[in-house]
């Protein structure tokens, strides 16, 4: 079984699912993504996409298996994602990169892939200078949906740095992230086999989850 990690460009852009190459929950405002979502929402994903990669570099990774799209991570700094100043405990810290959305097909779940992705994300930042990672937590998480429960967030290594009663937002030093254990990698993978492919989840190392 062959593995292959690449950054996303506009080329590789449909290798997204479906749903999730439409989305634009975090790419765009409230408003400008109901605007969208009536129009053409591929189209600003793709304008989003192509901006980022023109201005600041690679923000996200596809991960193949077999030539098989199986997982794929969302990631940019928080002044390309206007979403993140909806939340009550924005803004994110200036030398953080915010992980929007991350997600392992759950036919390719419990193989590792989660851990491969959120680690070659970490790496390739580390090496952009990067020092850390943060992530909106949801207390009241009861079902998939765009923010990760802070639970798992908490399980894997973030720590909240800023309390809310139901959107926290949680950090993780990216040296940490290249040191995760292997049960909490597997906790991850878990997790990722039962997200709804049309939700957003935010995820550090061993795991991706899914996108609105």
């Amino acid at each position: 079984m062959s593995r292959r990690l690449v950054n996303i460009t506009l080329d590789n852009l449909g290798d997204l699912p479906p749903t999730c190459r439409s989305c634009v929950f975090w790419e765009l405002d409230p408003v400008s993504k109901a605007r969208a979502e009536a129009s053409d929402p591929g189209l600003e994903k793709e304008s989003w996409i192509s901006s980022v990669l023109l201005e600041w570099g690679s923000c996200g990774k596809i991960l193949y298996v077999d030539g098989v799209p199986a997982a794929y991570v969302l990631f940019a700094p928080p002044q390309y994602v206007p979403r993140s100043v909806a939340f009550p405990t924005s803004p994110v810290s200036a030398d953080a990169v915010l992980l929007m959305t991350a997600r392992v097909l759950s036919e390719f779940s419990g193989g590792g892939l989660g851990r491969m992705l959120i680690q070659g994300m970490a790496k390739d930042l580390t090496r952009r200078g990067v020092r850390a990672i943060e992530a909106f937590g949801d207390k009241q998480w009861t079902a998939p949906a765009c923010v990760l429960p802070v639970d798992y967030l908490l399980a894997v290594g973030f720590k909240t740095v800023r309390p809310h009663h139901r959107h926290p937002r949680l950090r993780m030093e990216l040296r940490t992230a290249l040191t995760w254990r292997e049960d909490v990698e597997v906790a991850l993978e878990r997790l990722l086999g039962s997200m709804n492919p049309e939700r957003v989840l935010l995820r550090p190392s061993p795991a991706a989850v899914s996108s609105s």
